[in-house]
Parts: structure tokens; C-alpha cells; sequence
């Protein structure tokens, strides 16, 4: 009975989008997606009736939140571990993809001059690059002033996806990191100084001089701040924007990544940005929370129809329509798990 009246109410919330009586659905974790829901929830507002309270409370805390049954929704960069969405019984999807830029706050050197590796990143927040002028950052800056300047580097405080995702494009290019660092939601920094999220991470790069951090590139869109070209997997060097992002994408196997959980990181093509991640919604499939289950997709029913410009706006990138038809067959067939 359980999933069958998940399975009715899923096909229920998406089948038709009509205005209705306000209601208030809770969503906490990922501070990576809380501009695309922000943004999507001022949209779907006046036609579907919902109300959405976001908690932008990092990745880990979004996870552990829906697993103890104190959240409507949880939302995470990083896909749960299978056994325990079967042990929950928890449903997953991703709802949009978007890129991590990495910001720097370098006196004389303007927005988009710097180039960086991803080796050269490792060593930076581990320790073993300090200064702006650095051989190894002059190597891939030529005929650019660097300055003899400290680097001060930023990273997220607490279980972050953002985190994860950097850490996993790291791994894949610095042994060093690899074996000394890892991947992980959170880590063991031995440089450094801990920031609230994609916003703590910008806010507190523009206002130390010689800082460098990461963030959702949305975060430094807003903040007007400045961003390093990246080398990616094609050897170019590319921007942060949607273009860069949606080409790492477009090479995702999606349809074979179980529960959805697809690595967009360090991505084939010329164009690919090198930090991209899809962003995921955990959601309860127990008649507890049947209600607000269906409220939930029809949240996002609405958002794969109707949303995809917003996302572009804020460079996200849409999925797919053949993994929006996908994940919203997955809706749809818990009647017959």
C-alpha cells in the first residue's frame, strides 16, 4: 500500500498543474540550488498555489534532515548512497546542473585574466603554494603582473556538496590530492579558513585581498566578482558560464547512472567547464508524508515544464528533456516497485 499510494499521488501531482489554496512544502540542504529554487518558487507561486520555506543548510544537513523525518524534502549535490534510499525509501532526482567557479580577489589583475589548473588549485589549498607570484602560477599567466602577495585561501564550513564536487575534479587531476585529501563532503584542511557556503565563500573573497575560494557561479555573478579560467580535460583553458557548463553536461550518461547519480566533474569536450555538478532532491515515499510528497513533485513537475529560462538566467542548465521524461517516469512507476 506504501508505494502504491506514492505511485497514485506522484502521477496525481504531475499529471495536471492548476491553481490551488496555498501550501507550504520545507526543503533544507544544498545552498548550491537555493538561487534556482528561490527563483522557481516565486514563479510557480501564483499558478500552483505552493509555498516554498528553503533552508539553505549545506548538503550533509539536507541528507540527514530528510532521513529523520524533520524536512518535506532534503537537497544535496552529492547522491545518497543507495542502500539508504532503499533503507528510507526515499526517492532521488536531479533537477539542474550548474558549475562551481573558483574566485579570486587579486589586486591589478582583472575578472577572467587568471588561468589555473586543477593541480595548481590542489597545491594551493594544500599548503604548498603561498604566494600570487609563485613560479608555477607565473608559468600559466605569462606577460601577467602578478603580485608578491599572500594567498589566503576559503573553504565551506561543514558537509558541503560544493566541497564534494571541487574535491572529486581535484582528485582527478592531483595525486597529491588523491591520496592525501580525497573526496568528501567535508575534509581535513591544512591551510585555510572555513566559510558559510557559496555565500560565505564569496562575500569573504571580495573583502580579503590575495583570497581565493569556490562558489556556485551564480554566487559570483552577484557579487560581481572575479573568475579564473579553468584548464580542462581538452588542455583549454575555459570560463565559468551556462555555455561551458551545459557542454560538460551534454556528455553525461544519464540514462545509465543509477538513482541519477551521474559525476559531472572533468567532463570530455573543448568547450566543458571542469567543476560542474547536478544538483538532487531526496524525497519521503511513506504515507507519513504522502501529502507533501505529491506537493513536492508538483513543485517540480511545474519547474521541469515551465522553469528551464529561469535556470538559464542564473547559468544553471536545464536537464535534458529525455531525463526530465525519465525521472518523471520514475514518479509514476513506484505503483509498480
Amino acid at each position: 500500500m506504501r508505494t502504491i499510494s506514492f505511485g497514485v499521488l506522484a502521477v496525481m501531482a504531475v499529471a495536471s498543474i492548476q491553481p490551488a489554496r496555498a501550501q507550504t512544502i520545507l526543503g533544507t540542504g544544498s545552498a548550491f540550488a537555493q538561487p534556482l529554487y528561490a527563483k522557481w518558487a516565486q514563479d510557480t507561486k501564483a499558478s500552483t498555489g505552493i509555498a516554498l520555506n528553503y533552508q539553505a543548510a549545506g548538503s550533509s544537513v539536507g541528507q540527514t534532515q530528510v532521513l529523520k523525518g524533520l524536512t518535506d524534502f532534503g537537497a544535496s549535490d552529492v547522491p545518497m548512497e543507495d542502500a539508504k534510499l532503499q533503507e528510507a525509501d526515499i526517492l532521488q532526482f536531479p533537477t539542474a546542473a550548474g558549475g562551481v567557479a573558483v574566485v579570486v580577489n587579486i589586486p591589478g589583475v582583472a575578472p577572467g585574466q587568471l588561468r589555473l589548473t586543477g593541480d595548481v588549485i590542489a597545491d594551493i589549498y594544500m599548503g604548498q603554494i603561498k604566494s600570487w607570484d609563485d613560479a608555477r602560477i607565473a608559468a600559466l599567466n605569462p606577460g601577467l603582473s602578478l603580485p608578491k602577495l599572500g594567498i589566503a585561501p576559503f573553504y565551506h564550513a561543514g558537509g558541503s556538496g560544493t566541497t564534494y564536487a571541487v574535491a572529486r575534479y581535484l582528485a582527478k587531476v592531483s595525486e597529491p590530492w588523491r591520496t592525501k585529501m580525497g573526496v568528501g563532503l567535508t575534509l581535513d584542511w591544512p591551510v585555510g579558513a572555513g566559510v558559510k557556503g557559496s555565500y560565505g565563500a564569496a562575500t569573504t573573497v571580495a573583502l580579503t585581498t590575495g583570497g581565493i575560494g569556490y562558489a556556485e557561479n551564480s554566487y559570483a555573478m552577484a557579487n560581481k566578482l572575479s573568475t579564473a579560467q579553468l584548464k580542462n580535460q581538452a588542455g583549454r583553458f575555459v570560463s565559468p558560464s551556462g555555455e561551458a557548463f551545459a557542454a560538460a553536461a551534454e556528455n553525461a550518461d544519464w540514462a545509465k547512472a543509477k538513482n541519477f547519480a551521474v559525476d559531472l566533474t572533468y567532463q570530455p569536450g573543448e568547450r566543458s567547464w571542469p567543476i560542474v555538478t547536478a544538483t538532487f532532491v531526496l524525497v519521503p515515499k511513506s504515507p507519513a508524508k504522502a501529502a507533501s510528497s505529491a506537493t513536492i513533485l508538483k513543485f517540480f513537475g511545474w519547474a521541469f515544464a515551465h522553469g528551464d529560462e529561469a535556470a538559464k538566467s542564473l547559468q544553471y542548465v536545464p536537464l535534458p528533456r529525455s531525463v526530465k521524461a525519465q525521472i518523471e517516469g520514475t514518479w509514476g512507476k513506484q505503483a509498480a516497485r
